[in-house]
């Protein structure tokens, strides 16, 4: 009983206390993060500490602007018209040349972002920095020291910024450029780089399914069955680790936003969505997914490649990761999942004849992997047929028998065209084929230089103490000695708070008998 009334005072005392000054204070924080807060039009993305490192680690971007600025300073007013024209070419979802440069801006005005302004040297506003991506997240910047971050020192107007833009990186860019209208295209698939970058199109074809899944209109037992089992194989073989975190925390709440007993869904709510709302502050592969654009799978125009060419990444690179013993539950995961949320309905009934058709359950990891490659070649000869009668097809990316020739040439044992034909018959040295797959969606598909990069993070994690670890002279105390401290605290703390509320009445008790005798 004491005990427990101690840890009351303590409480109260701690609640109490700073009341006034803290609500002032917050108020008055949150006045001027009102005033000061970016526009939701704003194209370039502000951070703040606790954001900047993974943020730059994450982007899909090889490149990186960052703006240090303050709320309160004019010249970063006036600057900021110039700043946004160029990040609209490069941010967001309307954006010219995604994936290039990633620009970004932190008020050094907000307590909370002094570290990290002190950890980049900022000595006057606004001040741009230019590097690799990688060298900003976890890095710094010093005048005078190679740290693969350098100052922009001539960039006052949108056309001086760009125009240093396009010397660093050998492009030539416009203020005036349109979206879909660049040479920006991932035309060699045979480049281990630009394969590698297609990691980001998985995870924005995953982010595009899991809105598919909010955005559809009607639910039975069978679509929640099938949605289930389809995030519990991305759990555990997302080629992208924040999908796989994702995925198991919608996994985790999905029975309480949706549950399975019947006799907890209302009647009228039958066959829509409950708790779609709590679903949607849900993120399956991180809030900045889906960001709004392709890389890899970018076509010429804007109706072409995109989500599809994403879709079968996603379902190669799951193939080639599962078990010998996980092959029929995944083949028919992704079976189920396109039968019931893909949107086009031509194509899920193609799929699902090619699924339908199978009439012995895989029993390895191969079998799976050479299917979902066949039913891929077919999928694509029907549409180079109907894309070249009709005219829709990309030119740049043309349908192809999948390994091309001058991709795999090991694949290829012979091959054979009819007259006035365009279809190529060949024959596949079908062990050179699975051997193919494997390495193309298995080991090349992953975070560019994801190894080197991990272990270069985590020395400069050590070299920066303060950002996203503990500070180096921390003090190691045994459990039972904070223990110790923590309870001999709460006694001080009991012990002062009951002696300032004492000190309190006899004011106030003073203050009455004044009072009185006035």
């Amino acid at each position: 009983m004491a005990v427990t009334l101690i840890a009351l005072l303590v409480m109260f005392c701690v609640v109490e206390a700073p009341s006034v000054q803290a609500q002032t204070f917050a108020g008055r924080a949150l006045m001027a993060r009102g005033i000061n807060a970016p526009s939701e039009a704003d194209a370039a993305a502000e951070l703040t500490m606790d954001d900047f490192n993974t943020t730059l680690w994450a982007t899909p971007a090889s490149w990186a602007i960052v703006e240090f600025f303050a709320n309160w300073c004019p010249a970063c007013r006036n600057y900021k018209p110039h700043y946004e024209q160029v990040a609209r070419l490069f941010n967001g979802r309307d954006a010219v040349h995604p994936g290039t440069v990633f620009m970004s801006k932190v008020d050094c005005a907000l307590q909370v972002n002094t570290k990290l302004c002190d950890r980049f040297s900022v000595s006057h506003y606004p001040l741009l920095l230019w590097g690799p991506t990688s060298k900003f997240a976890f890095g710094s910047w010093e005048p005078k020291v190679d740290s693969g971050i350098e100052p922009i020192e001539d960039a006052r107007t949108a056309d001086r910024l760009l125009k240093w833009i396009n010397k660093k990186i050998g492009k030539s860019y416009n203020l005036d450029d349109e979206k879909f209208e660049n040479e920006e295209l991932p035309t060699n698939a045979s480049d281990p780089a630009e394969v590698a970058r297609s990691i980001y199109d998985i995870e924005e074809a995953t982010g595009n399914i899991f809105d598919i899944f909010l955005n559809k209109k009607r639910f039975n037992s069978d679509s929640r069955l099938s949605f289930i089992r389809f995030l519990q194989i991305l759990v555990v073989h997302h080629p992208s680790k924040r999908c796989r975190i994702g995925s198991g925390e919608i996994i985790v709440n999905f029975d309480e936003l949706w549950p399975s007993y019947p006799w907890l869904v209302d009647t009228k709510q039958a066959g829509r969505l409950p708790g779609k709302d709590a679903f949607r502050n849900l993120h399956i592969c991180g809030k900045e997914v889906p960001r709004g654009y392709w890389i890899f799978c970018r076509g010429s125009k804007n109706d072409t490649r995109g989500f599809s060419c994403g879709l079968w990444l996603l379902f190669h690179s799951l193939s080639v990761r599962i078990e010998d013993g996980e092959s029929m539950t995944t083949f028919t995961a992704i079976c189920d999942f396109v039968h019931n949320f893909f949107i086009c309905e031509e194509c899920r009934q193609h799929f699902f004849k090619m699924c339908s058709s199978v009439k012995e359950p895989f029993k390895t990891r191969d079998d799976l992997v050479l299917w979902l490659w066949n039913a891929h070649n077919r999928v694509n000869e029907r549409l180079r047929i109907e894309e070249a009668a009709l005219g829709t097809g990309d030119r740049k990316f043309p349908k192809v028998i999948w390994p091309p020739k001058q991709l795999c040439a090991s694949c290829w044992i012979s091959s054979s065209k009819k007259h006035n034909s365009t279809h190529v018959d060949v024959v596949w040295n079908m062990t050179e084929v699975h051997q193919f797959l494997l390495n193309y969606y298995g080991q090349i598909i992953k975070f560019p230089s994801q190894d080197a990069a991990q272990q270069q993070i985590t020395l400069e994690k050590q070299s920066y103490p303060g950002d996203d670890t503990a500070p180096s002279g921390a003090v190691s105390v045994p459990i039972g000695a904070a223990v110790a401290i923590a309870i001999a605290s709460c006694g001080f703390g009991a012990v002062a708070c009951i002696w300032r509320m004492q000190q309190k009445k006899r004011k106030y008790l003073n203050q009455v008998y004044s009072f009185k005798r006035i």
